[in-house]
């Protein structure tokens, strides 16, 4: 599968756990809408997602990437009731970077 670049390094940077490389595939204005809680800018998105690592643990496996409606839906497995779930993250994109992330 194809995944745009920085897609790819946000799949292996959330299996790694790695919130601060997690972060920075977002511009520092970007938007991520997760849960019904909206997180704004990298600060405080690194903070959602590190406290999600610890949660959670939740690993990503890709299963289909839309090119034309930027979404890309995987398999998330982790420590959480259902698990595993299949979710879908609808991107925008700036500058090669993250402007905006929504997860239904």
């Amino acid at each position: 599968m194809n995944l745009p670049q920085v897609v790819a390094e946000l799949v292996k940077t959330q299996n790694n756990f790695d919130s601060a490389a997690y972060a920075n595939c977002f511009t520092e204005t970007a938007v991520v809408f997760d849960e019904g809680k909206t997180h704004n800018g990298k600060t405080e998105i690194k903070n959602w997602i590190d406290k999600a690592n610890k949660e959670y643990q939740a690993v990503m496996k890709p299963i289909e990437y839309s090119e034309t409606e930027h979404t890309l839906k995987t398999e998330v497995s982790g420590k959480f009731p259902g698990s595993p779930i299949v979710m879908t993250y609808h991107y925008e994109f700036e500058d090669g970077l993250i402007q905006s992330l929504k997860i239904v």
